[in-house]
């Protein structure tokens, strides 16, 4: 593709949305720094969006069809990389990453683009899922990445595998009546599932049930989301910033991860809910020209692609938000381009590539209109 068309056909949207989101995080972790009175994660995170954001576009320069040959490569190199943080000591009680020169990198982010990726490789010419039995390889294909995340343990990673499952199953042409008689069917295992939680695992649920405003902080797992709501209701309809009015105390701010995974409250903090409606604005555009990708191309493996990139996005941002608010329990998921972490950063925005190349590189290819069934032989 010669460089005039690459500029382009390139959907400017999304780089604009993921640019000004990152921007966004960065006066969240700004104010998480300032009130802890260290500077680093600010620093570092701009470092990261320096090598990240490149790495978006370098991402769209070769065709995504080309990636489909050595998809179950990445696939089975992630789970490797899965297995093997068993091998290094758990940090703040989880074994999530592995420890490199400059940085520990976290393969569950990887993981969740390779599984992406090998699904949309699987799904993109069969019919078998078509019927019920035809369900069975797509979710052996998700129990591996999920089972080896939830050992780590990561509930709320392991989490977004399943909408990212079922919306690429959707777009390929599964059933919707199987897709909810298996959605009812996990609804009915969901007892044996709480039973084989951890106590901690069952605490962070049943704190969205003990929910109370103002007050002293309960003690034990309802702390983390009470200081939540306390720091968002700090900014007021404004925010410190817009007002003038900062809470520069940090006595005031008990949240911990405030820079990771409660990021959105330190942004809903600086700037209010102007601030905090602009940032929930920015992440519908952006899924939105992402869907848009996916309905423009005929290709299967770019519309499955896509579809699968804008399914795990969105679901995160629903879980993380959520959480923030006692809308969802407490799970540890951050918030995509805005929560401090390089390995998350860097695999949100090759993500967001891959969904560039597929609007970028439409394509028709020799044949039949994918995704169509005849009902009569189905």
């Amino acid at each position: 593709m010669k460089q005039v068309d690459w500029w382009r056909r390139l959907p400017w949207s999304i780089p604009g949305c993921a640019f000004a989101l990152m921007l966004i995080g960065l006066t969240g972790i700004q104010r998480g720094d300032d009130l802890s009175r260290a500077g680093e994660f600010f620093s570092r995170q701009v470092v990261w969006i320096l090598i990240a954001f490149p790495a978006m576009f370098l991402a769209t320069l070769v065709p995504y069809r080309v990636f489909r040959h050595s998809c179950y490569l990445w696939f089975g190199a992630s789970l490797a990389l899965l297995a093997l943080v068993y091998f290094f000591p758990p940090k703040w009680g989880s074994r999530r990453w592995i420890p490199l020169l400059l940085m520990n990198f976290q393969p569950s982010e990887m993981a969740k683009l390779a599984y992406i990726m090998a699904l949309a490789r699987y799904l993109m010419y069969r019919e078998n899922y078509r019927k019920l039995w035809g369900l069975l390889p797509p979710f052996a294909l998700t129990l591996a990445p999920l089972l080896l995340i939830l050992k780590e343990p990561d509930l709320g990673t392991a989490m977004l595998f399943l909408p990212a499952l079922f919306a690429m199953l959707f777009a390929a042409g599964a059933r919707l009546r199987h897709l909810l008689l298996v959605a009812c069917l996990g609804v009915a295992v969901l007892p044996v599932l709480w039973l084989s939680m951890s106590a901690e695992q069952q605490s962070r649920i049943t704190a969205l049930f003990l929910q109370r405003d103002g007050g002293p902080a309960p003690r034990g797992d309802g702390y983390h989301l009470h200081e939540s709501k306390q720091v968002l209701a700090l900014g007021g309809v404004w925010g410190s910033q817009l007002t003038g009015m900062a809470v520069d105390d940090p006595l005031a701010y008990h949240l911990p991860a405030c820079r990771t995974d409660f990021v959105l409250c330190m942004v809903g903090e600086r700037w209010g809910v102007p601030g905090t409606l602009a940032t929930l604005v920015l992440y519908l555009v952006l899924f939105g020209r992402g869907l848009l990708a996916a309905a423009a191309t005929r290709e299967p493996f770019g519309r499955l692609l896509a579809v699968g990139v804008v399914a795990l996005l969105a679901g995160q941002t629903i879980i993380n938000s959520g959480m923030t608010v006692g809308l969802a329990p407490i799970t540890g998921v951050t918030l995509p381009l805005l929560s401090y972490g390089g390995s998350s950063l860097l695999f949100t925005c090759l993500a967001l590539g891959l969904l560039i190349n597929v609007g970028m590189r439409p394509g028709y290819e020799i044949g039949g209109d994918p995704f169509r069934f005849d009902e009569r032989r189905a």
